[in-house]
Formats: structure tokens, sequence, C-alpha cells
């Protein structure tokens, strides 16, 4: 049913670029979020993701899509974080500053979540965040998981099956290095 409703939007949204002027008849629409000042999301190869994975899609801040039901091909640590969440502020610059560490070894992604879309770029913007984010603003991938609350981080092996997650804030960068070394064998 997810995948019905991802198409109708993709296709509704395909649809919309190739007008020049909006039909006057049609109801408002909130456009897609792409700031230019954000990564996109890299992009995925047609490898599907282990069973058990998460078969949901979401369009990233600044561009791109991330596709859970598709293997990243590299261990992959995904924060889940919001403007509103003091928390997720406080370890927002431990994500960045793994990724900046990471290289090709490892990929570090925020999601978005539960959250207005205006209010999450605006924020990551405004933070300088430089690893892409995916926009999930209404919680689907925290509800799928049975997560609670926010800040989440969800490690992911390379097959894109779930390694681990770990719930509330992470509180320095060694324990976060610790996490991503225990889980996904990843020496940073």
């Amino acid at each position: 049913m997810r995948r019905l409703a991802l198409a109708a939007t993709a296709l509704l949204a395909l649809a919309a670029c190739g007008s020049e002027e909006p039909d006057a008849g049609a109801p408002p629409t909130e456009p897609a979020a792409v700031a230019s000042d954000l990564p996109p999301c890299p992009g995925q190869e047609d490898a599907a993701a282990s069973a058990g994975a998460v078969d949901l899609a979401f369009d990233c801040l600044g561009g791109g899509t991330l596709d859970l039901a598709l293997a990243p091909g590299v261990p992959t640590v995904l924060n889940l974080w919001a403007s509103w969440c003091g928390p997720c502020r406080e370890e927002l610059p431990l994500f960045q500053q793994l990724s900046e560490s990471a290289g090709e070894q490892l990929r570090v992604l925020g999601v978005d979540s539960q959250d207005g879309l205006p209010q999450g770029t605006s924020f990551a913007v405004d933070a300088g965040l430089t690893f892409p984010s995916a926009f999930d603003g209404e919680g689907e991938l925290a509800a799928e998981l049975g997560l609670r609350g926010l800040p989440q981080s969800v490690f992911l092996a390379a097959d894109g099956s779930i390694a681990h997650i770990e719930a509330g804030e992470i509180s320095s960068y060694d324990e976060l290095r610790g996490l991503v070394a225990e889980h996904l064998g990843v020496q940073l």
C-alpha cells in the first residue's frame, strides 16, 4: 500500500513538473524541498536490501531519494533527528564529525523525522550539515521500527539489514566511533 501511495505521489509530482503555469483549479501543494546549500542523498544501486530491511523511501532535503529497500553497498549510520529536538541538536555535530572522518568506509545520513519541511531544511542549513538528510515528516521510519522519541540512530550493514539501533542521545564522538566499530566493524 505504501509503494502505491509513493508511486501516486511521484506521478503527481512528475505531472506538475511539465506545466509552466499552475492549474488554477488545482489545490495548492507543498513543493518538494531541494535546498541547494544541502547535499543530495547519494545515488543507490538497484540491489535489493536483505530480507527484513525497511521498505520505505524518502525525498532528501538537498535532492535525491533515500530508498531503504535498496542495499546501501557500504555500512551506513542513519541518525533520526528533528529541528525541535534539543538532544538531536546536541549530538548532530558528532555525526557531522563522523561523516567527515568516515571517507568511503562508512556512509552517514540524517533522517529529519516528525518535523516540518521548512523547519528541518532551515535547521540543516543553519547547522551547516554536510551529510545528506532525508525528510520523514510523519515519522514513518520510527513507527516502522517501533521507536519512540528522538534522537535514534540506526546502524545498517552494507546489505541494508539493521545491525543495531541506539535509542537516545549519543554523548561523545568516542561513544559513536565505538558503536560503529562494534556493530558495523568499521574502525575509524
